[in-house]
């Protein structure tokens, strides 16, 4: 099938795309098509028809990406380009931002470790666990307000913490247990 019809496939293709390189990348895409279509089961009876089809499904989808682009590009922007600068990319990907990221975590992973136990239990059941404030005061044998005072003293650190990095400020110190006085 491969030999039979693909320099007609490519000359139609070529005439359409007016890129030679392109209409290869386009018959050899139409080709695997149609073979995965074979290998699958399905029954191919006319394969050439099969193969201007898909040709001319792919003809469609690369105009419509065309349109796309020239829709959203910038009048100055080369959109077919590959250089370095023209790629974009996640900026989660980027090692400034993973950096960032994980500098957070680890903030704030701290300031949870600083907290004092039974607040940090709390916070954890609660947070990462997904136990309600009353579930967490009947695990923990504790009352409800102080599941909520812990939870609250939990958050608030955290987000001292995080807007103490956010300014690239140190960070918050952690909560401290309170001790009562004996008087």
């Amino acid at each position: 099938m491969v030999t039979r019809y693909y320099r007609e496939l490519l000359s139609f293709l070529s005439r359409k795309v007016s890129d030679r390189a392109t209409a290869a990348d386009l018959a050899q895409e139409s080709y695997a098509r149609v073979l995965a279509s074979q290998q699958a089961g399905s029954m191919v009876r006319d394969p050439r028809a099969l193969l201007y089809k898909t040709a001319r499904n792919l003809l469609i989808d690369q105009g419509r990406r065309g349109d796309v682009r020239a829709r959203f590009a910038e009048p100055d922007d080369d959109v077919d380009s590959d250089e370095p600068e023209n790629t974009v990319g996640p900026t989660a990907l980027e090692p400034d931002a993973a950096l960032e990221s994980q500098q957070m975590v680890n903030a704030i992973l701290a300031i949870i470790d600083s907290l004092p136990p039974r607040c940090r239990q709390a916070f954890i059941l609660h947070k990462f666990d997904g136990l309600t404030h009353v579930e967490v005061a009947a695990h923990m044998g504790v009352s409800v307000k102080m599941v909520e005072q812990h939870v609250r003293s939990a958050v608030e650190a955290c987000k001292r913490c995080r807007d103490g990095v956010d300014d690239n400020a140190p960070s918050a110190p952690p909560l401290r247990r309170r001790r009562r006085s004996q008087e």
